[in-house]
């Protein structure tokens, strides 16, 4: 199949969120002469590495495609012509009905079940974002090392986030790390523990404490580690979220406007404003479930909610990482297409587009989150 869609596709090369994207063809010819990435791939697969993977939010004229319903898929995009995207790309959903056969007509042997890219594919489906740092260490985690340079995180994110999460676990130091002197030194080291490739080897003693089986513990720690991170993220967000709202009310489009637009216009800004607000409520309740679960354990010294939370934050981190990523699309390509401090100007029906663009994948969000609660 051929998805034509120019507009989306040039897009995603330009500006795309990483939330939402892994462009591993604009990587490879920003990084061709990388010795790291022929000695690494992130694929096998020569065309499958030279990719585009987005987490795509399913239309309704595309639910036919798979056998149960579902809200979002990993989509694969390959460019017919990668020097030029306006010739548009064929695409693949995993999950679709006839992905086995598809995916090995598309990208060869590799792709059959229980092979490496298979495996590789699978671990990318089940994260709910495609968030460069925790991708790239669910990969670490079950074996797979693909060179840095596919992965859009920079030494100065790295730094902010080590730095960020260091405050939030200074508290855990005295009942996990065992170790005497310097608070900041051992939450330093702390944190270099859970956030690596084996976090349990730091965590012995709290492993202990909650009586986790090995694999509850690990799964449970993973999610800690995306719990943290997505608190990062909104810390970074926030700023920009005031502005970009201010602007989503009272920006004006330039040109002639149909009766369609006019109708619309008014109460998308009043949607799309409530919606931002829910999904970020969604967010900052999660996060608070949390909260609440680590001061339990850190000054009171009451384990049981934290070691609820740890069996509960597999499952809660995939909703709380498609919350997180909706918002994060929205400023990222907000900002990327209205930048700070320039007078920008954009047509009707551009405007029109994006807001919808941005609702669609709000209120995708919003109704798993709606249908959670009622289960």
């Amino acid at each position: 199949m051929k998805d034509r869609t120019v507009r989306s596709l040039v897009a995603l090369e330009e500006s795309a969120s990483t939330a939402r994207v892994l462009n591993l063809s604009a990587t490879l010819r920003r990084s061709k002469d990388d010795p790291a990435l022929k000695a690494r791939p992130f694929f096998e697969s020569r065309i499958l590495n030279a990719s585009i993977i987005v987490k795509h939010r399913i239309r309704p004229t595309e639910l036919e495609m798979f056998s149960k319903p579902r809200a979002t898929a990993t989509k694969i995009m390959t460019p017919i012509d990668g020097s030029d995207l306006k010739l548009g790309a064929r695409f693949l959903m995993v999950g679709q009905r006839d992905f086995d056969e598809t995916a090995v007509e598309m990208f060869g042997e590799g792709l059959r079940s229980g092979r490496r890219d298979r495996l590789v594919l699978e671990l990318i489906d089940e994260l709910p974002s495609l968030d460069p740092f925790l991708l790239r260490e669910n990969l670490k985690r079950n074996g797979f090392e693909p060179a840095r340079g596919y992965f859009a995180i920079s030494d100065a994110d790295v730094e902010r986030m080590f730095a960020y999460v260091r405050t939030q676990v200074t508290a855990l130091v005295s009942l996990s790390s065992g170790q005497a002197g310097d608070a900041s030194q051992a939450a330093a080291k702390l944190v270099e523990k859970l956030l690596s490739n084996s976090p349990d080897e730091g965590f012995g003693p709290l492993k202990e404490v909650l009586r986790l089986n090995d694999k509850d513990y690990a799964d449970g720690v993973f999610g800690w580690r995306g719990f943290l991170y997505y608190k990062w993220v909104l810390d970074e967000l926030t700023p920009q979220l005031g502005q970009v709202l201010q602007e989503v009310a009272t920006i004006r489009p330039l040109g002639p406007k149909s009766a369609d637009f006019n109708n619309y216009l008014p109460r998308a800004r009043t949607r799309l404003e409530a919606a931002i607000s829910q999904a970020v409520d969604g967010v900052n309740g999660m996060l608070s479930v949390y909260d609440k679960a680590f001061a339990s354990l850190t000054q009171d010294g009451q384990p049981t909610a934290f070691r609820d939370f740890l069996l509960a934050a597999p499952e809660m981190f995939m909703s709380l990482g498609e919350q997180s990523g909706a918002v994060q699309h929205i400023l990222s390509f907000w900002r990327y297409r209205f930048p700070l401090g320039r007078r920008v100007s954009v047509s009707p029906d551009e405007l029109m587009e994006i807001f919808l663009d941005f609702e669609d994948g709000l209120l995708c969000v919003n109704q798993d989150k709606a249908s959670n609660k009622a289960a």
